[in-house]
């Protein structure tokens, strides 16, 4: 899932809880609670997302780029390869 699947599962959730009338449902299925329950998964899929993308921007880019290192240094000091 992504963020915007999180952020839609959310909002979704917000409209079932606080904008339908208990009375104009006459099913046996609480939909306030369905609301709440996708508040819930959304806000914990929104969560995970965060955590995973900080987590790849720690590791670095997937295909690290082929320019040239050019780093300063004096004469004496010559950068590692």
């Amino acid at each position: 899932m992504g963020l915007g699947v999180s952020v839609f599962t959310i909002t979704l959730g917000l409209i079932l809880k606080f904008a339908i009338k208990p009375d104009a449902m006459t099913d046996p299925v609480d939909i306030h609670i369905i609301g709440v329950i996708l508040i819930i998964v959304g806000g914990a899929t929104f969560l995970l997302q965060l955590l995973m993308m900080s987590r790849m921007q720690q590791r670095g880019p997937r295909f690290p780029s082929k320019q040239r290192d050019e780093r300063m240094y004096d004469g004496d000091n010559p950068p590692r390869p």
